[in-house]
């Protein structure tokens, strides 16, 4: 039985990547903290954390991995009808904390734990500051005052890591999503993060690839200086180009 390393809580440093190959799921350590100086060290390798309440923190590397290319964005006829009707207003950076909350709220399973949700109190304070630092974003999905679907995750150098998304009405997160996509291939970035892949991440055109092929691609999209500098961006409301 593999055994997972437990991080030092005073060392930012993770194993390689690589390690997490023989274990369920990209298992590759446990421990440590969610400051922002390891979680920015973390997702700049392909790694992220994922546990539940009373577990010790958990980081994860999975192969394959689900990533969407901006260019490769697929929309059924069905969702271009729902996106030309303008049934939502789509906005950025507006509520980051009731975003998350509503991830957590509709008890959204972790591909990795039978039950729970994986957003703690802990991860909503610690994505809050990455929000503050101008690292996590939200995109919001409205019908008038009310949220009823969006998204959340880090931008780093030209790669969006995506976090979670949640409907509260039929095709929010979707439009969501459309839209943030829209946005994101309009200022350059390559590379969409969605971590593990599922059947609605599937319909709108994210493909599977290996671990390796991932880590390249994070090396070939984030500088040293995307971490130091990362932008800040006041709240927005988001319009899409035509379908």
């Amino acid at each position: 039985m593999t055994q997972i390393p437990w991080l030092d809580p005073e060392v930012i440093d993770f194993p390689s990547p690589k390690m997490a190959l023989d274990n369920p799921n990209g298992l590759l350590a446990a421990g440590g903290d969610l400051s922002v100086q390891r979680l920015l060290q973390a997702y700049r390798q392909g790694i992220f954390p994922w546990y539940e309440k009373g577990q010790p923190i958990l980081w994860w590397s999975p192969s394959p991995r689900a990533v969407l290319m901006p260019d490769q964005l697929h929309t059924s006829r069905s969702l271009r009808k729902t996106l030309r009707q303008g049934a939502f207003t789509v906005t950025a950076d507006t509520v980051f904390r009731e975003v998350m909350t509503a991830c957590a709220d509709t008890r959204q399973l972790s591909p990795h734990q039978d039950t729970g949700t994986w957003i703690t109190a802990e991860m909503i304070k610690a994505y809050c500051e990455l929000h503050r630092r101008g690292i996590a974003h939200s995109i919001e999905a409205w019908q008038g005052d009310r949220l009823v679907g969006g998204l959340y995750g880090l931008a780093l150098g030209k790669v969006f890591f995506g976090e979670s998304m949640f409907s509260r009405v039929s095709n929010a997160s979707k439009v969501a999503f459309v839209h943030l996509v829209q946005q994101l291939s309009q200022w350059g970035y390559q590379v969409i993060d969605c971590q593990v892949s599922s059947q609605h991440l599937t319909s709108l055109g994210v493909q599977e690839i290996p671990r390796a092929h991932f880590q390249t691609l994070l090396i070939d999209y984030i500088k040293d200086s995307d971490i130091k500098n990362c932008q800040t961006y006041s709240p927005w409301e988001l319009t899409l180009e035509q379908m």
